[in-house]
């Protein structure tokens, strides 16, 4: 990544599958880091997934991880929810979310990730904290409750 002015540049560029990729990190809605290390990711109107790893991207991964470190709270109009699931640490933009599904029966919150066919279920017992925040955000930007 590159200074331009007082703000960090977000773009990078890596290779994958032999076509070399200029990316904005600022445009990905969604990332998923694995515990063996790699780090997921979906193009904007592609969908396609781009996967890298410090073995085949080194300098990529790196810059990733370093964009991902400055992604907490509320940053340039976004809000980055960060949570554990199915094996995974997900970091995703709730404001790229386009719909939020309940099931009031077995309190299961359901949606998909921005860019993916990757659906997320979060039930309060699994991950209770990540839960509430989703509850919390869909109430204070539509006005609903969803249990």
């Amino acid at each position: 990544m590159f200074q331009g002015g007082d703000r960090v540049a977000s773009w990078i560029k890596l290779m994958d599958n032999r076509e070399i990729y200029a990316i904005d990190l600022d445009r990905i809605s969604a990332f998923s880091s694995a515990p063996n290390g790699k780090i997921t990711f979906w193009l904007p109107d592609s969908g396609a997934a781009i996967v890298v790893s410090p073995q085949t991207h080194p300098e990529s991964y790196y810059q990733i991880q370093d964009y991902l470190r400055q992604l907490t709270g509320y940053h340039l109009g976004t809000h980055w929810l960060k949570f554990n699931y199915d094996r995974c640490e997900y970091l995703v933009d709730l404001n790229r979310i386009s719909c939020f599904t309940c099931d009031p029966s077995n309190k299961k919150l359901r949606f998909s990730l921005p860019e993916s066919k990757s659906e997320i279920v979060l039930h309060p017992r699994a991950d209770a904290e990540a839960y509430q925040v989703v509850l919390e955000y869909i109430e204070k930007m539509t006005g609903h409750t969803m249990i």
